[in-house]
């Protein structure tokens, strides 16, 4: 099945992180967004755990949105790359002005950044691959 919509998760790749500081990074980022835009389309009451613990928008027909096709279909989530905090925030701001719900992920650098709070992920809510595309279609793949 070919994906319509898609989720773009943006790592800095400047910061050497442990591979999996990295997939901790962009997880949090991504299930944040999807979070975010779940409120923001007012969608709280159509949220549902079925028996075996899927979950699930209960989305009226006609009013499909790429958040419903994260919950129904899957959905693709790509994973790029910047190489400064300066580039993050740049895209971050870039997309709330295009109206896009972002998380930008802050760490509190516990583990790594030397007790330092650093910037390490941003991830976009489920867009249109076209959207998703004119934001962050020239970022490398990470």
């Amino acid at each position: 099945m070919a994906y319509r919509s898609k989720q773009m998760l943006i790592v800095r790749r400047d910061l050497k992180m442990r591979k999996g500081k990295i997939a901790a990074q962009a997880s949090h980022a991504s299930v944040e967004a999807v979070l975010r835009a779940i409120v923001k389309e007012n969608r709280m009451a159509e949220l549902t755990v079925d028996p075996e613990g899927y979950a699930f928008l209960n989305t009226p027909e006609g009013q499909e949105s790429p958040l419903t096709d994260w919950f129904r279909y899957g959905m693709a989530k790509i994973c790029v790359y910047v190489d400064s905090e300066e580039a993050l925030l740049e895209l971050d701001k870039q997309a709330r002005e295009a109206g896009v719900v972002t998380a930008l992920i802050q760490d509190a650098g516990l583990t790594e950044f030397h007790g330092e709070p650093t910037y390490t992920a941003l991830a976009f809510e489920p867009l249109e691959a076209e959207q998703a595309d004119a934001l962050t279609g020239g970022l490398p793949l990470y």
